[in-house]
């Protein structure tokens, strides 16, 4: 009979939930943000294929919450007056076969062993602890979603890059849709950042 120990089980299932729901991603800003702006309206800039994606769309909606909670706010049509940044956006994501091998360990009370190892120095048995034994090993085959998101924002006038971040997750959870609003929070946490710095951010999934 083999059987997982309590306390290695209770580890097992709290990384589960952890990595069920977490959201984490690296995250690398490029910024030449200036200290004052005077112009803080902008437009998205898309490909016409975008401008009829609704996936697209949604994702685009993402943004422009996050960035007005920077103090930029979408321009305007029809009123003449030109924006002063504009906005691209792109995402990505591919699928990966992953095949892991794990030790299944036994619990040493239930072979007979206790916690100490039948070692004897010739007065009684060795006390230091030997933790329980592998008794066989767990395949596991499963496949892993590499999700990666790209902001541009921009100088209208002359296309100037102003904030370039790109941000990459992975993990099991198939619905890029589902991650997607937590990558997107990544990708303005602490705006307008360090240039050139990678970091990582975890943030929790709503339930």
């Amino acid at each position: 009979m083999k059987r997982l120990t309590l306390p290695l089980l209770a580890v097992l299932l709290v990384m589960l939930a952890g990595c069920a729901s977490t959201v984490r991603s690296n995250v690398t800003v490029f910024s030449d943000w200036p200290a004052d702006l005077p112009n803080r309206t902008y437009v998205f800039e898309r490909t016409r294929a975008q401008d009829k994606d609704l996936e697209y769309l949604t994702y685009e909606n993402l943004v422009r919450n996050d960035v007005r909670r920077l103090g930029l706010n979408e321009a305007e049509t029809g009123t003449g007056t030109a924006p002063g940044l504009k906005i691209t956006l792109s995402y990505n994501v591919d699928v990966i076969d992953v095949r892991t091998v794990q030790p299944v360990y036994g619990d040493p009370f239930f072979y007979g062993g206790g916690f100490y190892s039948r070692r004897h120095f010739g007065f009684g048995y060795d006390p230091f602890f030997r933790g329980p034994p592998v008794i066989d090993y767990q395949e596991r085959i499963y496949q892993l979603y590499r999700r990666q998101l790209h902001v541009l924002i921009a100088r209208h006038a002359d296309g100037k890059s102003l904030y370039d971040v790109r941000v990459n997750s992975q993990g099991e959870n198939p619905s890029l849709s589902a991650v997607m609003p937590y990558m997107v929070h990544s990708a303005f946490a602490d705006f307008p950042g360090k240039n050139g710095v990678a970091r990582t951010i975890d943030l929790k999934m709503a339930q």
